[in-house]
């Protein structure tokens, strides 16, 4: 972990790292990561839960395999445990590799959005870049995209990721969708 921060800081990257267990969220605390990175499989894990949320550090949260009425419940043992609401963003998400587009239902995002009053991101897992783009249309304020050097390594995950050229294509992408959003306000732009 620490060869890897020391590397994402001379490359100006954020570093995260996803704990699975107390020992590991103690690690993390001490090697002083910014937020926390709650996986769609940790959220039942009431114990866990509890202490992240206990932790007063911002918190995103995967929700595949969940109900509406498991991310509530998951959301509220972090509030009570101590998480403020204003620094927990959900990701919707579908943990099959590679997601079939049938099952992705982004407006899902929108429904955690609207009954939770949170911020919402996607964690995708579907072949492409189009989905997270049209997340960011959708208000998502965090995508995640795995990504590899080469789709044919062996391994769950590659097949699912992108390559660099398409993380690339990808991000410039969502920057110029966030640019092409606006303030809302219909008036004539100085380009008419």
């Amino acid at each position: 972990h620490k060869i890897l921060i020391q590397y994402c800081e001379k490359k100006n990257i954020q570093f995260l790292s996803t704990p699975f267990d107390h020992e590991s969220i103690d690690l993390l605390a001490k090697l002083n990561i910014p937020l926390y990175k709650i996986p769609s499989g940790e959220i039942t894990n009431l114990p866990y839960l509890r202490y992240i949320g206990s932790m007063g550090k911002p918190i995103i949260m995967s929700t595949g395999m969940s109900t509406l009425n498991e991310v509530q419940a998951a959301l509220n043992i972090l509030l009570d445990a101590g998480a403020e609401k204003g620094e927990i963003t959900i990701l919707h998400c579908n943990t099959e590799y590679p997601t079939p587009m049938s099952d992705v239902n982004l407006n899902a995002m929108l429904t955690m959005r609207e009954k939770l009053g949170v911020k919402v991101g996607y964690s995708d897992h579907t072949l492409g870049i189009e989905i997270p783009i049209a997340a960011v249309a959708l208000g998502a304020t965090v995508i995640e995209k795995h990504y590899t050097l080469d789709r044919n390594l062996p391994g769950p995950d590659h097949r699912a990721s992108l390559e660099p050229n398409e993380l690339k294509s990808m991000v410039l992408c969502i920057r110029n969708v966030e640019k092409a959003m606006g303030s809302g306000i219909k008036r004539p732009q100085k380009s008419e």
